[in-house]
């Protein structure tokens, strides 16, 4: 069988259409933020970041029309509005990269364990490596800066134990134990893409023309801080620092760079994903008091991805993927 031959699956299709679209929405912003940013050594990160999409894109197109299927329209320069003021400060631009790689490397994982062609899995592969690279670049870069916050340290207990009552899983109670190191992995996680959708939404908010898009933006704004206070009191209570905030990253500009389109499907996308993120939480989590709250984020997030889809839909902004075949109504047309 020849393996280039073999007509792409659903699912490839899928990741390919998900990376253009996700892929061109963070391409426009990088390009407005390397257009602002004054510091040199992150304006070279953000220039690689912007020439290995380029690259990708390019593939990505090939592999669409050589199947037959319409490339989506994505993001484009008619979602940048350039020449406008400054919105960001420099050191929000690298962490907002170094986030959104983050993002990258997740997705990139997860089309590769999809896809079954090999020249796609050679794609995905390259895209996945291009990740890590753009990976190591923002953490060296923000560690020299002192602006990466690690997580918490624990002092090494002398030998293995085991759980020996069932307490271990008591939260809400004065027999209830310190949060494990699993636990921590995705509450430090989940606090860092809170705070991202939180900065993210106040910038946005500033400078979003339609009221509707302004007032969804509040409201994710405020949904996104009561997220973050939620578990940030989990980690206070047993004495644990939590990641810093942002919002001070953010200028006063009310000068837009984005069109609402993009900055709605943004925080969309960012909700979105941190629903993976929370319900890996939730299958982690050992403790009662971190099972409620991540079950309160989730059902919280699900009602702002429903005012965001509605809205998205309502100004004709979200495009539609591949679909699978109506055979119902293929057979009404005989």
């Amino acid at each position: 069988m020849d393996k280039e031959k073999l007509k792409l699956t659903s699912s490839e299709i899928g990741t390919l259409w998900g990376q253009y679209v996700n892929g061109t929405m963070t391409d426009v912003v990088n390009r407005y933020m390397y257009s602002i940013i004054d510091d040199e050594e992150i304006k070279i990160i953000f220039e690689d970041a912007i020439k290995t999409f380029g690259q990708q894109k390019k593939q990505i197109v090939t592999f669409l029309e050589n199947e037959g299927f319409p490339v989506p329209i994505g993001f484009t320069e008619s979602d940048l509005n350039k020449g406008t003021k400054r919105l960001f400060t420099d050191i929000f631009c690298l962490n907002y990269l170094h986030i959104m790689t983050l993002h990258g490397l997740l997705g990139h994982t997860t089309s590769l364990g999809v896809s079954v062609r090999e020249d796609l899995r050679f794609f995905y592969d390259s895209t996945d490596n291009a990740a890590k690279r753009m990976y190591h670049q923002t953490i060296d870069l923000l560690l020299e800066k002192g602006s990466f916050q690690r997580d918490p340290y624990f002092y090494p207990a002398k030998n293995p134990e085991f759980v020996s009552s069932k307490d271990f899983t008591d939260g809400f109670f004065g027999k209830g134990r310190q949060l494990a190191a699993p636990e921590i992995i995705s509450i430090s996680f989940n606090l860092k893409k809170g705070i991202m959708a939180k900065t993210l939404s106040i910038g946005f908010s500033q400078v979003a023309q339609s009221k509707e898009v302004r007032k969804f933006l509040e409201d994710s704004e405020k949904t996104a801080d009561g997220q973050i206070q939620s578990l940030s009191k989990i980690m206070n209570k047993d004495n644990l620092p939590v990641p810093k905030s942002w919002e001070t990253e953010v200028t006063t500009s009310t000068d837009s760079p984005f069109s609402d389109k993009l900055m709605l499907y943004h925080i969309g996308f960012l909700y979105q994903a941190a629903q993976m993120y929370n319900g890996a939480g939730l299958a982690s989590a050992m403790r009662t008091d971190l099972v409620t709250t991540y079950e309160s984020v989730i059902l919280k997030n699900l009602t702002v991805t429903k005012k965001w889809f509605n809205l998205m839909v309502k100004n004709k902004w979200l495009e539609q993927p591949p679909l699978a075949p109506n055979r119902k109504e293929i057979a009404k047309k005989k």
